[in-house]
């Protein structure tokens, strides 16, 4: 009798494609398995907190600062103002002849201080009017010019009562006209006044008086 020793390898080539296709499963399970698996190292797991450094911070103690005084103010610098004038170049004529016939352009003399009033305005002890009003306004006459043509009023008549009572420079300082100014005038330089006195001494004093003006019917 011969032994059948093929068949066995008829069996093996028939499961051939049976143990290909398992193969192919297991290699893709494998794959599978091994995405899906955490192959991170334990080292990455490890604690790093303990190698981080340990910042302190330290308190910052405030200081007190010292207000100082403001510095002094800056003189201030003169500041140049242009000049806008325009200055015109005068010729001189240094040729000139001068003809000494001829009268020279002098400028004219300087006019004279007026002196300063030797009198007072008010004193201790004003004059007084010897006889008073009444007898100022008796010497009156009333002008002829003045009654025709129905003048009235009063005259203020300033004047200086010198050291020995009489009337110096009578002036009218507010008239009426109709000649009563010149009349009150007359009158005031007729007047007699006792002088005034400052500190017990006669000094001139300047004085006001008013005449009256008034027509009767």
């Amino acid at each position: 009798m011969k032994s059948n020793r093929k068949k066995p390898k008829a069996d093996l080539r028939k499961y051939y494609t049976v143990f290909l296709e398992l193969g192919m499963v297991v290699v893709l399970i494998i794959f599978i398995v091994a995405m899906k698996v955490d192959l991170r190292t334990e080292a990455e797991n490890a604690d790093l907190t303990e190698e981080q450094a340990v910042v302190e911070m330290e308190e910052i103690q405030r200081t007190e600062q010292q207000e100082k005084p403001p510095p002094p103010p800056r003189p201030q610098v003169p500041v140049e103002v242009p000049n806008d004038e325009i200055v015109e170049d005068q010729e001189i004529n240094l040729d000139a002849e001068i003809n000494l016939d001829e009268p020279l352009d002098m400028p004219p003399p300087p006019e004279e201080e007026e002196e300063e009033e030797d009198f007072f305005v008010v004193v201790e002890n004003m004059p007084e009017l010897i006889g008073g009003m009444r007898e100022l306004q008796g010497c009156v006459n009333y002008p002829e010019m003045a009654r025709k043509a129905g003048i009235e009023g009063r005259v203020i008549v300033q004047f200086v009562v010198n050291t020995e009572g009489n009337v110096e420079d009578p002036r009218v300082i507010r008239g009426i006209g109709g000649g009563a100014d010149d009349e009150a005038l007359r009158c005031v330089r007729q007047a007699k006044f006792k002088p005034g006195r400052q500190r017990g001494q006669p000094v001139r004093v300047q004085y006001s008086l008013p005449v009256i003006f008034k027509l009767q019917n």
